[in-house]
């Protein structure tokens, strides 16, 4: 009888993916933060994880000369990344990145990739005993 890893797993492989995507937005967003112009980005959470569920993952794909290669490029999140409407008003320099609301979001976002992780650890933990292992 074989394994359905994405049955067994749950939607903890995707919720990592995009938790991981969505730190290195936030990140871009703090490193931008004197960026004159600058939008603050994030991801629709919910969206994302339903156009990775659906397998409907969008983003750029590397073109190969043959079969063999490693399939290269990147998985972005179906559309989810969207502008962030801005807390203050404007400085003057365009820019609409909030420090305190990115750092907060920052770690909000890692204690829920942790999560996440641990999830996805007991999985493999009750798989492993499953299978006859030790636990």
């Amino acid at each position: 009888m074989a394994i359905s890893f994405d049955k067994a797993l749950g939607v903890h492989p995707h919720a990592m993916l995009i938790r991981s995507q969505r730190a290195e937005l936030l990140a871009s967003n703090i490193a931008n933060a004197d960026t004159p112009g600058y939008k603050a980005k994030d991801i629709d959470f919910a969206q994302a994880l339903k156009a990775a569920k659906s397998g409907q993952q969008r983003g750029n794909n590397m073109v190969r000369t043959d079969e063999n290669h490693i399939r290269g490029g990147s998985q972005l999140t179906g559309g989810a990344e969207l502008f962030r409407n801005p807390n203050q008003a404007d400085t003057g320099d365009g820019n609409s990145v909030d420090v305190q609301v990115e750092r907060n979001l920052y770690v909000q976002n890692s204690l829920e990739y942790q999560a996440s992780l641990q999830f996805l650890s007991g999985k493999f933990k009750g798989l492993k005993k499953a299978l006859g292992g030790q636990g």
